[in-house]
This record gives C-alpha cells, sequence and structure tokens, in this order.
C-alpha cells in the first residue's frame, strides 16, 4: 500500500519545495504538484527533480499548470481555468508519494476552496514545513490550528533555517506537534549537500 504526504508551509519562500525534494529523494518516493502557478522560472517539479536528483519517471505531471505566479485561485481565474477538488484525485502508485501544496496551507485553489479543505478530502498525513525566522512561532501555531480544526492529520513539523531553540519547542509544546528535524541553510546547495542535510538531521524511519 502506498504512503502519501503532504507536505505545506507556513508562508511561501521557506524551504518548502527544497525539503519536498529531500524527503522524495531519502523515500524514493514519487513527487506530484497538483496546481503549479508560474513557468517562466524554473518550476517545483523541475526544482526538485534537480535538488532531488529525482529520476524523471518519479516526477508525476501537474494537473494544472498555469502561467501567472500568483496564488492558483488568481492565476486560474486570470486564465479562464477551473479548478474543484474533483479534478485533483491523488495518483495511484506503488511505492510513496510526496504531495506538494503552494505557499501556506490557507492558500485558495478557487474562490470557496483552500489547499487545507483539499488536505481534509484527501484524508492524507500532512508535514508543517516552517523557517525558524522571526514570526514563526504565530504562522506556525496557526497552522496546526488550521490543519487540525479540518481534521486532517499531521506527521510533524520540519524546520529549515538556523536553529532557534525557543521558538522551535515553543511550537511543538504548545502546538502538541513532533519535531521531524531541522533543515539548516546549506551553501552550494545540489543534490548531494542536500540530501547529506537531510540525513545528518532527520530520520528517515519517522516517514516510514
Amino acid at each position: 500500500m502506498s504512503q502519501n504526504f503532504i507536505v505545506t508551509g507556513t508562508d511561501t519562500d521557506i524551504g518548502k519545495t527544497v525539503f519536498a525534494a529531500a524527503l522524495t529523494a531519502a523515500l524514493d518516493a514519487h513527487y506530484w504538484k497538483p496546481v503549479q502557478a508560474g513557468l517562466e522560472d524554473e518550476t517545483d517539479s523541475e526544482a526538485v527533480a534537480r535538488l532531488g536528483g529525482i529520476a524523471p519517471g518519479n516526477i508525476l505531471p501537474e494537473t494544472f499548470r498555469l502561467k501567472t505566479p500568483a496564488s492558483p485561485h488568481f492565476a486560474a481565474a486570470e486564465e479562464g481555468v477551473m479548478i474543484s477538488a474533483d479534478d485533483l484525485p491523488i495518483p495511484q502508485i506503488n511505492g510513496p508519494l510526496v504531495i506538494e501544496g503552494a505557499g501556506g496551507a490557507l492558500v485558495p485553489i478557487n474562490e470557496n476552496l483552500l489547499y487545507a479543505d483539499l488536505f481534509a478530502q484527501w484524508k492524507q498525513l500532512a508535514i508543517i514545513v516552517a523557517s525558524t525566522k522571526l514570526g514563526t512561532i504565530n504562522h506556525s501555531l496557526m497552522t496546526i490550528e488550521a490543519l487540525r480544526n479540518r481534521h486532517v492529520p499531521i506527521l510533524g513539523i520540519a524546520f529549515v533555517g538556523a536553529e532557534i531553540a525557543d521558538s522551535q519547542d515553543t511550537i511543538c509544546r504548545i502546538g502538541k506537534i513532533k519535531q521531524l528535524g531541522r533543515l539548516p541553510i546549506i551553501d552550494n546547495l545540489s543534490a548531494q549537500s542536500l540530501s547529506a542535510a537531510f540525513h545528518a538531521h532527520f530520520n528517515v524511519s519517522d516517514f516510514v
């Protein structure tokens, strides 16, 4: 039976895709980005393939590829595309699947549907990725609360950035959530350096 993991974040540009790349590689998993908004620069699927050293066959095609680099609901409306939960069933594969959302958990997919609502329908384990920067306590606790209010099962939280022990411990204590590990800032980020950092700071057994 396949194990699916939803990778969501507390905000945008916090390292969610980098973590997803590391997790996909560590589990020899498939990766799926349901909605990609913005195609001019490197897409998240392309970044995961590069940073994880992932075989092309393990990167599943996005269900929606939108040109506008914006929230999916806005990008879709701009391009005359309608997205509903029914359009986004989880692909059935053999082995683990890493599914990456967009931005934070409360980013809208359409005018009535948030990613967190979709996660609730999927009923798969979510991993919250959070920066260790100032403001992370508030953002992280709100994300935990938003997911739990929708009965989304949460595996734990993964931090990205320099160690800020008090913030990390406070989030896990108040949020009653498992700290899976922390990815440090990596100079000369590559598939090799990311893999080494992931295995040094996370236990793969937590994801099996």
